[in-house]
């Protein structure tokens, strides 16, 4: 079982950047694909990016492709989401998840990861 901790989350002006990071410990992090995730208050909860066993192979959602960039270090168990030109519609909580997966698989999914981390609140001012 892996436990998930999302980091780097906080205010920024429209156009800025910020970079959340999701720390992971117990389980084999090199097993488990990695997606990103957001909710805005009274929306679903969105994709925003997925990231299979095997680096390089990525998914983004439709809103935030071009400005967002997912990346992992198994070495540091960690997982990382680059998100620049941020926009206000960029504010929620960003929710980092796990699943044990094959090894190219990404799932754009909520349901089909197991392990969630609790989030963490960027604010984008306009």
């Amino acid at each position: 079982q892996v436990q998930l901790g999302e980091s780097g989350g906080g205010l920024v002006q429209t156009g800025g950047s910020l970079r959340l990071s999701c720390a992971a410990s117990g389980g084999t992090f090199s097993s488990y694909a990695m997606g990103w995730f957001r909710q805005a208050p009274g929306k679903e909860r969105e994709f925003v990016a997925g990231i299979s066993l095997s680096v390089g192979n990525t998914a983004y959602g439709e809103s935030v492709k071009g400005r967002f960039t997912i990346s992992r270090d198994n070495a540091k168990k960690t997982v990382y989401l680059q998100m620049n030109s941020l926009k206000p519609e960029d504010t929620a909580v960003y929710y980092c998840a796990a699943t044990l997966a094959a090894r190219s698989w990404i799932g754009p999914t909520a349901y089909a990861y197991k392990y969630w981390g609790q989030g963490t609140q960027v604010t984008v001012s306009s």
